[in-house]
């Protein structure tokens, strides 16, 4: 191949293609050379991306402190804990400590070397994820606290004392053994975050949104906020939902009541924003969540809280409630309370079988809690409606009664009486409404 001034032509392979065959020959090698720079490339990018993948995994991983000494103490009573009556169902202790130690946290009083649980919420999980009870436990409540191993290593004796008692002497262990002494139910895992995780927590999904009728102006939470639509941010939520004197009527009840409908609000928000299938908008949020949080050593790592969040998020926000354990004033002292024994005991009964509850801002006079004759809906009683061609599931996972075209939350349980409603809120509910 020649040019006008018959000078052989470089034409496209550049110098040294002669001829057809040296021009393929070096398409080729050039091409194997593309070829072996595009796949270097594309490993190193993949190598750094599960690079960063693990270096955020480990940071995750580590953030987590599991909770040893518990586990320890816990196995030491095994025999005496109760048994797990439902597979699959699941009881979480939630455990806020007022621990002044931690970082940022003095500026909530003073450090006294000792922690009280300021808030502890007994999460239960229906089997199969269909609803999610947040049951409160007053601080104040009276209770038997077991014998519980000490920091110091020596015990204390059992005690008729404050619930909050518990986890001041034997930290998490007691609490979970003062728990499962107080409702029979077993408690499968525990978590335990301080002030610096929760106010982290609320930053890292951009604020919590409430609703307040009148103005807020109280010092010692730190808080002025108008009255209206409100997005709180993490030093705001501390405040809000720990504040007594100035908000409500100043009881604990009160301040339970705002606690639960601001967790509401965060679930809420949480499945609003789709954070939980969103990678970008989850990592802040985990990393908060971890960073502050002590648990049982088998939800001690990442893997372990995805496997519990991962049956979490698809629970509609109208099956995800809150209530408070009936109780009512201490006979010995208005400023202590103690169970209202027959209808903490059908609340207790029905999470120990997985039976359903429900939940309202007022207690319809019919309900089975105000009834003491009424059925407390065991499984016992269900179980004749296991085999029955008149009950099958919905979409929901939801027995459907086809008789009477009526949908029976949670089991054929529900269709032996209706659940008793307890006073509470679901994070479903408009607190501007």
């Amino acid at each position: 191949m020649t040019d006008t001034a018959g000078t052989p032509s470089k034409g496209i392979l550049g110098p040294g293609a002669g001829s057809s065959a040296t021009g393929r020959g070096l398409i080729r090698r050039r091409r194997r050379w593309w070829l072996r720079g595009g796949a270097i490339g594309v490993g190193v990018v993949l190598v750094a991306a599960v690079g960063a993948g693990w270096a955020i995994y480990a940071k995750l991983d580590g953030n987590i402190t599991p909770d040893d000494a518990a586990a320890a103490e816990l196995a030491r009573y095994e025999k005496e804990r109760p048994t797990a009556l439902v597979e699959d169902a699941q009881n979480i202790l939630l455990i806020g400590s007022d621990s002044r130690s931690g970082d940022g946290n003095a500026r909530y009083g003073r450090d006294s070397g000792t922690e009280r649980s300021d808030t502890t919420i007994l999460l239960h999980l229906s089997a199969g994820r269909r609803s999610a009870t947040a049951v409160s436990l007053p601080r104040d409540l009276m209770v038997d606290v077991p014998a519980c191993l000490q920091p110091d290593g020596s015990r204390t004796e059992p005690m008729f004392a404050m619930f909050n008692y518990a986890f001041q002497k034997g930290g998490s262990a007691c609490t979970i053994r003062t728990v499962e002494k107080l409702t029979g139910i077993r408690v499968d895992h525990h978590m335990v975050v301080d002030f610096h995780g929760f106010k982290d927590m609320v930053d890292a999904v951009d604020g919590v949104q409430i609703c307040l009728t009148e103005p807020i102006r109280d010092k010692a939470a730190k808080l002025r906020l108008p009255a209206g639509r409100v997005t709180l941010n993490g030093e705001q939520a501390l405040g809000y939902v720990r504040a007594r004197k100035s908000l409500g009527n100043g009881s604990d009840t009160d301040r339970m009541d705002r606690q639960q409908r601001f967790l509401g609000a965060l679930v809420n928000k949480v499945q609003s924003n789709d954070i939980l299938l969103n990678p970008v908008k989850l990592y802040p949020v985990l990393d908060a969540a971890t960073s502050s949080l002590t648990t049982d050593p088998d939800l001690a790592s990442l893997r372990g809280l995805y496997e519990l969040v991962r049956g979490l998020r698809d629970i509609p926000t109208e099956r995800v409630q809150f209530l408070t354990v009936p109780r009512e004033s201490y006979v010995h002292n208005a400023n202590r309370d103690q169970l209202v024994e027959a209808e903490a005991e059908k609340l207790f009964a029905r999470l120990r079988t997985d039976a359903p509850v429900a939940v309202a801002e007022e207690v319809p006079q019919d309900s089975p809690t105000k009834n003491p004759n009424s059925s407390d809906g065991s499984q016992e009683e269900a179980g004749d409606y296991e085999e029955s061609s008149d009950y099958d599931y919905d979409e929901y996972g939801d027995y459907y009664d086809g008789k009477s075209g009526t949908r029976r939350p949670d089991g054929p349980a529900a269709a032996v009486s209706p659940a008793p409603t307890f006073r509470g809120n679901t994070a479903a509910e408009d607190t501007c409404e």
